[in-house]
């Protein structure tokens, strides 16, 4: 007699968590071209789609899929994202080990984030003129980048790394300096805020807000406001409102 063929099990991965009852629309589609499912016990849900357990996940499709069905759920309804690539066993696994243990931390944080969505801010130096104001501002500055100018890089190896550390430490102070004033001119529009780090010569800053749906009118007119102001040394852009992904890391 032959050994039992074994069928494996579909996975489940999870992609936020909805108040119980939630409908998802038609036109949000998830991994399958379809609709994600709705997992629910007691107040909440968990917004799943079956995935093979032997997959590795992290493709790009992957990540358009967790963002695609987030964003779109999140356009009719409070949605608490859940960590991307969060996977469990079957569909047990998300009720007794997921919703069961959470019902309530799930939720206070749909309380919390009912009628609010996230925004977020990203600013970035038009580069030939922030190094211009560094170069106006720093003496140093100016005198090493005409010493080095023509002369060949062994030869000015050590002008052009203090020239270097130099321009990198006025452009830090230039970015604390700018980023607060973008953040003070914002923050009364919103609940609350997260700066992420930045890693680019042309980053001034990048800001998560938190606003209600009541003040988004509000927030975007000032926004619109700021970018005016500014567009001479830096180019802003808006996304959003969008599910609060930068404020559930934490909770």
């Amino acid at each position: 007699m032959s050994d039992p063929v074994t069928v494996a099990q579909d996975a489940y991965l999870v992609y936020g968590i909805v108040p119980a009852g939630t409908k998802v629309p038609t036109t949000v589609i998830g991994l399958h071209d379809s609709p994600p499912l709705v997992v629910g016990h007691g107040r909440v849900a968990a917004l799943v789609d079956t995935v093979d357990p032997d997959r590795p996940l992290g493709t790009r499709e992957d990540l358009l899929a967790y963002r695609r069905v987030l964003d779109g759920v999140g356009a009719t309804t409070t949605v608490v994202p859940v960590a991307f690539g969060s996977v469990l066993p079957d569909a047990d696994s998300v009720v007794e080990h997921l919703l069961v243990l959470s019902e309530e931390h799930f939720a206070e944080l749909l309380d919390y984030f009912r009628g609010r969505r996230e925004y977020l801010l990203r600013a970035r130096y038009h580069q030939d003129v922030i190094l211009s104001e560094v170069v106006a501002e720093q003496p140093e500055v100016a005198e090493l980048r005409e010493q080095t100018r023509d002369l060949p890089e062994e030869v000015s190896y050590p002008a052009r790394v203090r020239l270097g550390e130099l321009v990198a430490a006025a452009l830090e102070e230039k970015r604390w300096t700018d980023g607060e004033q973008i953040i003070e001119h914002l923050a009364p529009y919103a609940v609350d805020h997260r700066v992420r780090e930045l890693s680019g010569l042309e980053d001034m800053v990048e800001v998560a807000l938190l606003v209600d749906d009541e003040r988004s009118g509000e927030f975007e007119a000032a926004a619109e406001d700021l970018a005016e102001r500014v567009h001479t040394r830096a180019r802003l852009q808006l996304l959003g409102p969008m599910p609060p992904y930068d404020f559930v890391q934490e909770a």
